[in-house]
């Protein structure tokens, strides 16, 4: 599958969404998404996660460790039906949302970004590509 960057809108105005169709039902790339002890497996920018919820939620905290040796304090602060935004360091980064397929079997995997992070692009579709071969792999 190929990854695909849009700007998108919606009622916070314009971002930048990075997707990537899997051939994965959307409840098991969900489980991969929020599974913190998975995070480190896709996530480039994410080496480790301490937090007390394997499963994150609204609210979940905690502390995640860069390849540069950051640890930075996160916090989930969007938690609805296949979608999960967070802050990091204090800062609003990604959202991170599961669209079901509705003409075939699988799901959309979407990074939202604002859009003058366009340099985070390419970590969003390295990580994309791992979330796709995890889902794959029912890890």
């Amino acid at each position: 599958m190929q990854n695909e960057v849009r700007v998108e809108r919606d009622s916070n105005g314009r971002y930048l969404a990075v997707s990537r169709e899997i051939d994965a039902s959307a409840e098991r790339v969900w489980d991969v998404l929020t599974d913190t002890a998975c995070w480190p497996e896709w996530g480039p920018s994410v080496w480790a996660v301490e937090c007390a919820d394997r499963t994150i939620r609204l609210g979940s905290s905690g502390r995640i460790k860069t390849p540069f040796g950051l640890e930075l304090p996160f916090e989930i602060t969007t938690y609805d039906e296949f979608y999960w935004s967070w802050d990091v360091a204090g800062l609003p980064a990604t959202g991170h949302r599961v669209e079901e397929l509705a003409d075939r079997n699988g799901c959309r995997v979407v990074f939202s970004l604002p859009l003058f992070a366009v340099g985070y692009v390419p970590v969003c579709q390295r990580a994309l590509s791992r979330i796709d071969r995890l889902a794959d792999e029912g890890i």
